[in-house]
């Protein structure tokens, strides 16, 4: 089979010890060919993601942030993304989480396009600017929302952070109310991310590839390690998981490669697109 385009989950995936890119899988991208889309899909915003592109080569390739709630890609010299699809969380369930975590130890923070709003630079906010390399605009979030409900905005994900039990509450209430809205998933025992119900990191590689490329779903490779990597997976021709991926991501792939700190990404790229050459 000759696979025509790559998908890649970033933390826990692609990254290695140090939540870099290593030499040895920076290579391996920048030695495809230039005609192979290779498609970034992260549940983190795009300038979490961009200079990620930079140093792989590959800045006008589409993205799939937020886990597909905002998809987009940078075309020419243009400064503004094209958006090709966009799916928000609705204003009141952001407010309803708001003021859930109100009287609780749990940090919300909101994020909209390419902004992420937080309510103060704590411990939480802090930890994610250095992941992350973006900075947190901080400001009064029940105030935010208020202005959003006049404007009809939402959000495209929503991260709540904080001690396990009181994340455990949150997903299990949340979970009862809105399950059929939004997706609620436990990143860590600490994290909580929400999205939009409509959406996945399939349903948007398969979006994109039919729309801009005319490549087919079977003629994809695509990595990951957690839950919302596994419909990504199952949906490609090669679906391959790393070796520290959860029990639940190997057990639905087509192949193992090493762990994320053993550059499995890059030894799975070179062994499928370079060893015939």
């Amino acid at each position: 089979m000759k696979y025509r385009a790559i998908c890649t989950d970033i933390d826990g995936t692609l990254l290695d010890s140090r939540r870099e890119l290593s030499p040895r899988t920076i290579e391996a991208f920048q030695k495809l060919d230039k005609n192979i889309p290779v498609i970034l899909a992260s549940s983190r915003m795009p300038s979490a993601m961009r200079h990620l592109q930079q140093e792989l080569g590959i800045l006008h390739h589409p993205m799939i942030c937020f886990n597909g709630g905002y998809v987009i890609i940078y075309e020419g010299d243009n400064t503004a993304p094209l958006v090709i699809d966009t799916v928000e969380i609705p204003v009141s369930i952001c407010l309803d989480i708001l003021l859930r975590a109100r009287n609780t130890d749990i940090h919300v923070s909101l994020y909209v396009e390419d902004l992420w709003y937080a309510p103060k630079i704590d411990q939480w906010t802090e930890k994610e600017e250095k992941v992350t390399k973006v900075s947190a605009n901080i400001t009064e979030l029940e105030t935010l929302l208020q202005g959003w409900q006049e404007t009809n905005t939402g959000a495209h994900k929503v991260m709540c952070m904080g001690p396990e039990e009181e994340i455990k509450a949150m997903y299990e209430g949340l979970q009862s109310t809105y399950g059929d809205q939004i997706h609620i998933y436990r990143s860590k025992s600490t994290y909580l991310e929400i999205a939009p119900r409509s959406i996945s990191k399939a349903t948007a590689l398969e979006m994109i590839l039919k729309d801009r490329f005319g490549i087919s779903m079977d003629e994809v490779v695509a990595f990951g390690d957690n839950y919302n990597d596994i419909e990504m997976l199952q949906a490609v021709g090669m679906g391959i998981a790393v070796d520290n991926a959860r029990e639940e991501v190997k057990a639905v792939a087509n192949e193992i490669t090493l762990n994320n700190k053993e550059d499995g990404v890059a030894i799975a790229i070179e062994k499928i697109f370079h060893s015939t050459k």
